[in-house]
């Protein structure tokens, strides 16, 4: 199965909610709220969430256009 730009799912890198929030300097709640509101796309494995580590990479870059465009 292909996701995620083409690439295959065995080769994505998740991450937990502790790893995005450490890469983005923010708590573990900022991260939740993220991905409960979609703005984040994250998956549920059981009780916890993953995140592709891409999305994380492509929200930060989003978010750093934005405040470029400001």
């Amino acid at each position: 199965m292909r996701r995620n730009g083409g690439r295959p799912l065995s080769e994505v890198q998740f991450l937990t909610v502790a790893e995005v929030a450490a890469v983005m300097r923010v708590s573990k709640m900022t991260v939740y709220r993220l991905a409960h509101a979609g703005e984040l796309p994250s998956i549920r494995v059981g009780r916890s969430f993953r995140v592709p580590a891409a999305a994380v990479y492509d929200y930060l870059r989003g978010a750093f256009n934005d405040c470029e465009a400001l």
